[in-house]
């Protein structure tokens, strides 16, 4: 699918200001957008949607399919009636550059219990008819979901293959007893998950009626600590206990010398093809939902992926498998017909996966991070791009902030860049946002850090590393310090405004000369 020329920005709503110790979808969401409203800014990307575990990264989730309840806004909550605001006013942490994650899960939870109370008293265990339509609606992974949360904090959140083997093989016997025993937290893993969409809902609603589209992010693989590998064994490499068998990775690249060992359970691609795949349907069908657009993560591995045995201590001893290609991207758009997507096709990409690209006609990623090495050949260098569907970054998530890369890039790198732009570079991050923006890529798009000129300290994840990423925060006068005019300046001069679209410029209407 062919996007529209636009540009955009990359944050995650962990990272907004808020007054509880890490960013929610309460009032900064909505000054985040209108910082994208003034600036003529089109496309907003987010990073995954899912409840996190172990590290908080948003690659490591609870479910595929749930939202994360820590980022429900309690001043929503308040402004339902659900909570007061004294209570939400207790719950208050410093606002900082960086997520007290820990401390802020602590008192959401306390806020949260005491909410899904007063809802419980004003609309009954049922929840009433909006919740009875929600459990309707979201039938497919919502009541396995609840039902496995509720057993995880049983178990003080121990992997799932270590609880007693009736629950964690899910024997019919088993499921019934734990439904009784665990209801009053069932229903409040539901409430939860119904807050959440209610409030994500209300945001993306926000964002579209202003033209703004959410782009957002589809892991390809699952944690094994997940209610869907829990549910849905048959579907992954796990033993018959649910110990992990084989495992995902990538082979050592520019990110990690020993490769990266993610750890997540491959697929049974056979068992989910000989079920017409619909555990992928359901989840492109839920992120439909809940954005405009999805980039999906690790493109290559539906081509082909790295296998990795369970018990290896790094990804270096793996082997290339082949993934499932086509035939589930058929099967997908067979259901769907076109879809807005994004591959990310990063790292050892080979001619089969381009082709896998092409063949759907799906824009891929240029990094310009990645284009300064001493050969004018290289496809992230802006006069490579050999087609404008693509989307242009100055840096993901996974780099270091612009700045911090060209302060840490090599001598020749630097000179590269300097001599590319004809600058000298004092705000390198300008310059990477300038040659996004006048590419002849369909979509330009930066992490916020980048605008605000912000060094690696405010990066927000090392791959390959397990703990201390994820939490970069900004505050609201961080955002209010950004040059507009420069973003604006950029809007105009590239044509990035799809509501103006291109134009015929260049034809002069000449007036016929008069007949001799």
């Amino acid at each position: 699918m062919k996007f529209n020329r636009a540009s955009g920005v990359l944050v995650h709503p962990t990272s907004f200001p808020s007054n509880y110790g890490m960013g929610d979808l309460g009032h900064a969401a909505k000054l985040f957008l209108d910082f994208l409203i003034e600036t003529r800014q089109s496309i907003w990307q987010i990073l995954p949607l899912g409840p996190t575990g172990y590290g908080n990264s948003p690659y490591a989730s609870y479910s595929a399919f749930a939202g994360n309840p820590y980022l429900i806004s309690p001043d929503v909550l308040v402004s339902k009636g659900l909570l007061t605001q004294a209570e939400a006013h207790e719950a208050f942490l410093p606002q900082t550059t960086q997520a007290d994650y820990d401390s802020a899960m602590q008192r959401k939870n306390e806020l949260f219990q005491k909410a899904h109370a007063r809802f419980e008293e004003a609309n009954g265990k049922d929840g009433g008819k909006e919740m009875r339509a929600f459990a309707r609606k979201n039938s497919y992974w919502l009541k396995d979901y609840c039902l496995f949360m509720a057993c995880l904090e049983h178990h003080e959140f121990r992997p799932w293959n270590t609880w007693e083997e009736g629950i964690a093989l899910r024997k019919p016997s088993a499921l019934k007893s734990w439904e009784k025993k665990l209801s009053d937290r069932i229903r409040y893993y539901r409430w939860v998950q119904f807050e959440f969409y209610n409030q994500w809902l209300a945001v993306r609603e926000y964002a579209n009626a202003n033209r703004i589209q959410v782009i957002g992010d589809i892991p390809i693989f699952v944690d094994h600590n997940s209610a869907d590998v829990w549910a849905h064994p048959e579907f992954f490499e796990v033993d018959e206990r649910g110990n992990r068998k084989l495992v995902a990775g990538v082979p050592p690249d520019y990110f990690s010398e020993t490769g990266q060992l993610w750890g997540n359970p491959l697929y049974k691609w056979k068992a989910l093809k000989n079920d017409g795949y619909t555990w992928w349907i359901k989840r492109f069908e839920q992120m439909m939902v809940l954005t405009d657009a999805i980039r999906v993560d690790h493109f290559r591995g539906f081509d082909a992926y790295w296998e990795v045995q369970a018990d290896a201590p790094n990804a270096m001893k793996g082997r290339w498998v082949k993934g499932p290609g086509k035939d589930l991207f058929d099967t997908i758009y067979k259901h769907f017909g076109e879809l807005p997507i994004i591959a990310e096709d990063l790292g050892m990409i080979t001619k089969e996966v381009v082709e896998l690209r092409d063949y759907y006609n799906l824009p891929g990623m240029k990094i310009l991070q990645f284009a300064w090495n001493d050969n004018s050949g290289n496809g992230f260098l802006p006069h490579n791009y050999d087609t404008s569907n693509c989307v242009v970054y100055t840096g993901t998530h996974d780099n270091d902030t612009s700045r911090g890369w060209y302060m840490q890039a090599s001598s020749l790198e630097q000179h590269r860049l300097r001599e590319y732009t004809r600058s000298a570079c004092d705000q390198p991050e300008k310059e990477l946002i300038r040659l996004a923006m006048l590419s002849n890529a369909d979509m330009a798009i930066f992490p916020l850090q980048d605008l605000m000129g912000l060094g690696t300290e405010h990066r927000m994840n090392f791959p390959g590393t397990a703990t201390g990423n994820w939490g970069w925060r900004f505050t609201a006068e961080m955002l209010h310090a950004i040059d507009k005019g420069f973003l604006l300046h950029l809007v105009n001069i590239a044509n990035r405004d799809p509501q103006l679209g291109l134009t015929d410029a260049n034809l002069i209407e000449l007036e016929p000369e008069e007949a001799n």
